[in-house]
């Protein structure tokens, strides 16, 4: 109902998890029951779609296939070179978390060292994931500019180049948020 209104930006954070369903098929069928209800919300009233998917990339994409067209973000994204490429050609935009920073991510790192700047957003899944020097404690929204500051090396620009290109992506993904920078 509220996705009437003309004041919802996206459809999220939807997706499929099941890093802890175990062996639990019927909860893994339910989330994909749920998941593609949802995705219908969000071409019915052409909205985005904000993605978290975990232990799921085979399903996560089959269900995707099925909405060709919808845009989207893959939120916090923890996947490997296959799924971001997936994503890639769909057109979506790929989010890096504070996990970036973890010693145990080099995958993660060589995969947002490559994705297009046109479809590369940050973001720090506050309270979840502090970046290094926080890890360990409740992630806050500031910590965005630590993501920014070891991404950008790695990226092989300046930060303030990639916070204008993450800016710019995630006004085009999301037309009515309004972005007050300092």
């Amino acid at each position: 109902i509220l996705a009437l209104d003309g004041q919802v930006s996206a459809i999220g954070e939807i997706g499929l998890d099941y890093s802890r369903t175990g062996s639990d098929r019927a909860a893994e069928s339910r989330q994909r029951e749920l998941f593609a209800a949802q995705l219908g919300i969000a071409a019915r009233h052409a909205l985005p779609v904000i993605l978290h998917t975990r232990a799921a990339a085979a399903d996560t994409v089959a269900l995707l296939s099925a909405s060709p067209g919808l845009p989207g973000v893959a939120h916090c994204f923890t996947g490997d070179q296959a799924l971001a490429d997936y994503f890639i050609d769909r057109g979506w935009y790929i989010s890096f978390s504070g996990i970036l920073t973890f010693a145990s991510a080099g995958d993660l790192r060589r995969i947002a060292a490559t994705v297009p700047a046109e479809r590369l957003l940050i973001e720090t899944d506050a309270p979840y994931l502090a970046p290094i020097p926080h890890r360990g404690k409740p992630n806050l929204p500031e910590y965005v500019r630590d993501v920014a500051a070891f991404l950008a090396p790695l990226r092989g620009v300046d930060v303030d180049t990639l916070a204008e290109q993450t800016t710019q992506n995630f006004q085009s993904l999301f037309p009515l948020a309004r972005v007050n920078r300092r």
